[in-house]
């Protein structure tokens, strides 16, 4: 179909649109790492760091566009590792499968990637605060990242949510404007959530528990997703979606109390 019959076409304008909203919400999980990822680097880099990151995921998943072919031979079997799955009693399918194919492949190294740096990061957080300054200077040292670091890692996660992401289009329209347009429209709304979000996380550091436990989760499900277990992806973000409310009720009292605070003591 030509440029002009797609413009002229509602299906092909409600394809675009509910590709645009998937696409949003599969890039939260993208956009979330790339915040704590790059708010672990000196201010002066980090905004650097988070376009950098999301510039290289447009231009991962453009060029995953152009070879959706051999995308889709990435969901071929590789091998079977022979372990038996339980049988779903609804629909009569594998509860999970060992016939791993490249995709399988790559979500497995992004899930565990995922898990082992949340669980890092969550450690870091839970470390006691009452320490010297000599102390926590070394500590810093210790945990601060270098800019090459921080993209290596960003650049690890863009290319699993970028397959993910792409997988995704692919399944809602055979038509590669559509997809190109998506991809791009998208990337544009993160670039401009990106600054944002880093900077609320970053000023209500509770969000940072909580984000980190959002990566634990999501790598739990890349895993899965891996050997076949499939968990519906609206479960998943209905439950980060409740979580945040939670907490941005618990901030504003916070705030409030805080404010009532001052006002008693001036």
């Amino acid at each position: 179909m030509d440029i002009m019959a797609l413009l002229s076409d509602p299906a092909a304008w409600a394809a675009l649109f509910t590709l645009i909203v998937l696409e949003v919400v599969l890039g939260v999980d993208n956009l979330i790492f790339i915040a704590i990822i790059s708010n672990k680097l000196p201010e002066h880099q980090q905004q650097r760091a988070r376009r950098i990151g999301l510039i290289l995921a447009l231009v991962m998943r453009l060029g995953l566009l152009t070879l959706i072919g051999w995308l889709v031979t990435l969901q071929t079997p590789l091998f079977d590792l022979g372990i038996q799955g339980g049988i779903n009693e609804y629909n009569g399918e594998p509860t999970f499968e060992t016939a791993l194919s490249g995709r399988d492949l790559i979500l497995l190294a992004g899930g565990l990637f995922l898990l082992w740096k949340a669980t890092k990061e969550i450690h870091h957080n839970m470390e006691p605060k009452e320490r010297s300054d000599d102390v926590l200077n070394k500590h810093k040292k210790a945990v601060q990242l270098t800019f090459g670091a921080a993209i290596a890692q960003i650049i690890v996660l863009d290319m699993v949510f970028s397959i993910d992401s792409i997988l995704t289009a692919v399944g809602m329209t055979d038509e590669l404007p559509i997809m190109v347009t998506a991809v791009v429209i998208t990337v544009g709304i993160m670039l401009v959530a990106a600054d944002p979000l880093a900077k609320f996380i970053e000023n209500n550091p509770t969000l940072v528990m909580l984000a980190l436990a959002f990566l634990v989760m999501i790598g739990a499900v890349l895993v899965a997703d891996a050997f076949g277990f499939h968990v519906p992806k609206g479960y998943i973000y209905a439950a980060m979606g409740f979580s945040v409310g939670v907490e941005v009720l618990n901030i504003f009292k916070r705030n409030r109390l805080r404010k009532t605070e001052i006002e008693a003591t001036a």
